[in-house]
């Protein structure tokens, strides 16, 4: 069987790789294609993923189509001869187009509903939809997805970013870190770059909460491009991590997450680490799934964020117990149900 995977954004990889390994150690044949944006290719390079490169990122809105009209035309050119039997995706737009128009069956797992450009241009095409049950079933429909193309699971996608995952207690010596105070926190800027978020990309939600908290822990940022990081540069006790890094083993190092996006939040609660969310847009129902089991606090004004900071460092109880399916099993299922 030949599989054609395309990763469109970092936190994509780390989805895919596990799949990657186990279609690869039952001799399917791959092709995988990915987007030069962000920290993509150089996470590829880290798992050892072999990947062909294709197409970029548009900054403002008339790049954005251009930059998508472009890629639709290069895959098109990759895989319109390679006789492809599935194709999979995670908010990959190009993808479903082309599984369209090619006549190839396509998965595609979705965990934002409020990206409606990206919705409305993919979730009518599919052949199937893996989403989380906790996001509204109806606005799903209003998109144009077929409901008996919905295939639901209870949790979020996150959860395989952990089906091999080795924790490194080590990793901030590994990493040479400048650990001078009893408490880390890690955070995590906005992603202004996204076509569903209106955010200033020339300064950050979390810079007044860095002023305060920074006398009073260690701050680790990981930022999403160079500017984002000039942002932080010169502050006491900030320390700019530059990918690609081991983000899991850091979170689960850390004793506080602060987020401003969406995918290391809930990474984090998953890790057990107590997570604020500062998410600057409207709040997705895969945030709010972490939020009912008491292991995301969602807060948005810079006093409320520390004030909640500052308890957290003291005292958290984040080992609770939640159930989830099993999203590996379903997407391994689905992938050969839709290729027969």
């Amino acid at each position: 069987m030949k599989i054609w995977i395309d990763i469109t954004n970092a936190p994509h990889v780390r989805f895919f790789k596990d799949l990657i390994r186990f279609f690869q150690g039952e001799g399917e044949d791959l092709i995988i294609t990915a987007r030069d944006f962000g920290d993509i290719h150089r996470l590829m390079d880290m798992y050892g993923i072999d990947f062909i490169s294709v197409g970029k990122h548009g900054v403002i809105l008339a790049d954005k189509l251009k930059e998508n009209t472009q890629r639709v035309n290069d895959l098109v050119d990759i895989i319109k001869d390679e006789k492809v039997d599935i194709a999979l995706s995670k908010h990959s737009i190009e993808l479903p187009r082309i599984s369209f128009g090619l006549k190839i069956p396509s998965l595609y797992i979705l965990d934002n509903e409020h990206a409606e450009a990206a919705n409305k241009l993919t979730l009518p095409l599919c052949d199937r939809i893996i989403a989380p049950k906790i996001m509204d079933f109806w606005k799903l429909l209003g998109y144009g997805a077929d409901p008996n193309k919905i295939v639901r699971y209870d949790g979020t996608s996150e959860i395989l970013h952990f089906k091999s995952f080795e924790y490194n207690d080590n990793i901030f010596k590994n990493l040479d870190l400048k650990i001078t105070l009893p408490k880390t926190i890690l955070m995590r800027p906005e992603p202004s770059l996204a076509s569903y978020l209106d955010a200033d990309c020339e300064k950050s939600v979390l810079s007044p909460v860095v002023d305060v908290l920074k006398d009073h822990a260690n701050i680790l940022i990981l930022p999403r491009f160079k500017e984002q990081a000039a942002i932080f540069e010169g502050i006491k006790n900030v320390t700019i991590l530059k990918p690609p890094v081991d983000t899991s083993s850091i979170m689960k190092k850390c004793d506080l997450m602060i987020g401003a996006g969406g995918t290391m939040n809930r990474e984090s609660a998953i890790l057990k680490t107590p997570v604020i969310s500062c998410y600057p847009g409207t709040p997705l129902s895969v945030d709010q799934f972490y939020i009912n089991q008491g292991l995301m606090f969602r807060l948005n004004e810079p006093e409320e964020i520390i004030n909640k900071a500052l308890s957290l460092l003291v005292y958290h109880n984040n080992h609770k117990e939640f159930k989830t399916d099993d999203l590996f099993k379903t997407i391994i299922e689905n992938t050969y149900d839709l290729a027969k």
